[in-house]
């Protein structure tokens, strides 16, 4: 009891349950998104790593009834480039959250969740085909980002998002490749588990 509180106690709590709800919200409507909606605001209240690890939680059963219908449906050799790809960045990323600032990790999440909403917002499409050596580079790029701000998404959204693949496929490929974040060895610091889903 006294640990709920301290939590309650938390200047910006409210806050924070607010933005969780609406992320929630995304995230059962769009199949992602949850990670760009909490952390702008998570990041303003809390340490990076208490950001992320609030997110894994809030994260971790949500999508695991979605994981067999995306791997049935999506392309499953481009889920495994994505996710091969990105296990192998994310490591780099989890140093580079270890070294930055936490100035730099709250201005890092919100500029890369407005610069993924204005792209899609202006309609920016990939008209060519999707070829393995740009699914490995989206992968790797998301696993960086994973680590570094907790946002392995936005790369691998806007690749699909912009494919010409039908709507089930870009889905159901986007959720299979950020389901395993939250269950990732790469995912521990410190000996603790944080999340990064998208």
């Amino acid at each position: 009891m006294q640990a709920l509180t301290e939590a309650v106690a938390i200047d910006g709590f409210w806050l924070l349950v607010t933005a969780a709800a609406v992320a929630g919200l995304v995230r059962g409507f769009s199949g992602f998104g949850t990670a760009m909606v909490y952390l702008p605001v998570a990041g303003q209240i809390l340490t990076p790593f208490q950001a992320l690890t609030t997110l894994m939680v809030m994260d971790l059963i949500g999508p695991l009834p979605n994981i067999p219908a995306a791997i049935r449906t999506g392309h499953k050799r481009d889920i495994l480039r994505l996710s091969a790809s990105t296990l192998v960045a994310l490591p780099l990323g989890v140093l580079v959250l270890g070294l930055i600032a936490p100035e730099v990790f709250r201005y890092g999440v919100s500029l890369i969740s407005l610069l993924l909403l204005v792209l899609l917002m202006a309609g920016v499409r990939y008209h060519g085909t999707l070829r393995p050596p740009m699914v490995y580079g989206t992968g790797a790029v998301g696993g960086f980002l994973a680590g570094s701000v907790g946002l392995p998404g936005p790369p691998v959204i806007m690749l699909y998002m912009a494919s010409p693949n039908p709507s089930e496929v870009i889905r159901a490929n986007i959720m299979g490749n950020l389901c395993k974040f939250p269950f990732s060895p790469s995912s521990r610091r410190g000996g603790r588990f944080f999340a990064c889903p998208a």
